[in-house]
């Protein structure tokens, strides 16, 4: 039976008059936003004292340049090449008689100048060996961890970033490029699992291929940042609060259940896009900022995470990069220029993401052929196909 709509109209119309009523309260955090950001008298350098001293529940970030600058396009170079991969996955499935997943990496290369050109592959890569399906603490048994679900989306992008460093290292000497990655270059969810998780996955995987892509510098321009479209993420915001705060060190969990002033609560509700939106022009990147995650701050070293926010026609995006890319001016420029290139190309969102995107995809079709030939060749091989009673109804209407 499909979903009654009509059953929950009035459910929705009432979310969207309390949307409505909000939106003036809200229009006021954002003024005050906008005001503290403009603040002059903040001193900056105190701010991030402040910042390094409190404890918070809620990320803030780091300052680098300021809270409210702004910086044009800088111009772009004449030949360049723009990388890319996205990825997609057949998770594993307990119905199913054999157990395995499968991660389809889509990647792209487009060159740009007097001699165009775009290469655009998508690569499926099927795991079923035991190495593969969980991962073992080094000498120590009965401890490991199934590669599934929220792993399997880590190991996912572990891949994708192992991908761009494959299209990287083949650019030839003395070229400019930017290598870009769909979403975060945080890995989160890591804090959840066990430390020789995080060390499998993090220290000799994601970060040991930033580290291939960092060293390719040495005889061309290389940049690296992943692009957020629509952010939801609240770091400057927070930062704001640390500032409105009258106490000397700001202890979220300590002092903020019996504070009765409250004074941050009025940039309360208002999302880091919403004051970018104001304070940058179009085309714009905003000031850098650092993220303080603490996954970051306690393994990626070189690779710490940075971000800014760049102003398109019809969105505020969120761009995170390593620290060396961060502090290498020509390398910070070039990634603000081609992203925005790319962004007009591709209808305000990067056209070699969106390539990407479209040969990593896996539809539903994909997925339950995928597994039909997974049970024929089982079957070729006189192998058992057990399933479960519940994949067999799904598959099978009865009424």
């Amino acid at each position: 039976m499909s979903l009654d709509l009509t059953r929950i109209a009035s459910q929705v119309g009432g979310m969207a008059a309390r949307l409505k009523a909000l939106g003036a309260e809200k229009q006021r955090h954002l003024e005050q936003a906008l005001a503290t950001a403009n603040n002059q008298a903040i001193d900056l350098d105190e701010l991030n004292r402040k910042i390094a001293n409190s404890k918070t529940t809620w990320l803030v970030a780091g300052l680098v340049d300021g809270l409210s600058r702004h910086y044009p396009p800088p111009p772009l170079p004449t030949d360049f090449t723009v990388l890319a991969t996205d990825g997609s996955h057949i998770d594993v499935d307990r119905n199913r008689p054999a157990r395995c997943y499968l991660i389809n990496i889509g990647s792209v290369s487009l060159h740009y100048g007097a001699n165009p050109d775009a290469v655009l592959k998508s690569s499926p890569h099927l795991y079923a060996d035991d190495t593969d399906l969980v991962i073992v603490p080094l000498g120590i048994k009965n401890r490991e961890q199934p590669v599934e679900g929220t792993l399997l989306g880590i190991k996912r992008a572990v891949d994708e970033c192992q991908r761009l460093a494959e299209l990287a290292a083949v650019q030839p000497p003395a070229s400019s490029n930017l290598a870009l990655l769909d979403g975060s270059l945080i890995l989160w969810g890591l804090e959840a699992y066990p430390e020789f998780v995080t060390e499998a996955l993090l220290d000799n995987g994601f970060l040991s291929h930033l580290d291939r892509i960092r060293n390719l510098n040495k005889d061309k321009r290389l940049a690296l940042a992943s692009y957020i479209s629509f952010p939801r993420a609240t770091d400057v915001i927070n930062t704001l609060r640390v500032a409105l705060c009258p106490r000397e060190i700001v202890d979220s969990d300590r002092y903020c259940p019996t504070c009765e002033t409250r004074e941050c609560d009025a940039v309360a509700g208002v999302q880091d896009k919403e004051l970018f939106a104001s304070l940058l022009s179009p085309e714009e990147r905003s000031a850098l900022f650092i993220s303080q995650s603490s996954v970051v701050r306690k393994r990626y070293g070189e690779h710490r995470v940075y971000f800014f926010y760049l102003r398109l026609d019809d969105e505020i995006a969120r761009l995170e990069i390593p620290q060396w890319v961060a502090r290498d001016e020509n390398l910070l420029n070039l990634t603000h220029s081609l992203v925005l290139d790319q962004c007009r190309r591709g209808q305000g969102y990067p056209v070699a993401l969106s390539e990407a995107h479209e040969q990593a995809v896996v539809t539903t079709f994909d997925r339950e052929n995928f597994w039909q030939l997974v049970e024929s060749s089982l079957v070729e091989e006189h192998l058992p196909t057990p399933t479960s009673a519940k994949s067999f109804s799904k598959r099978t209407r009865w009424v």
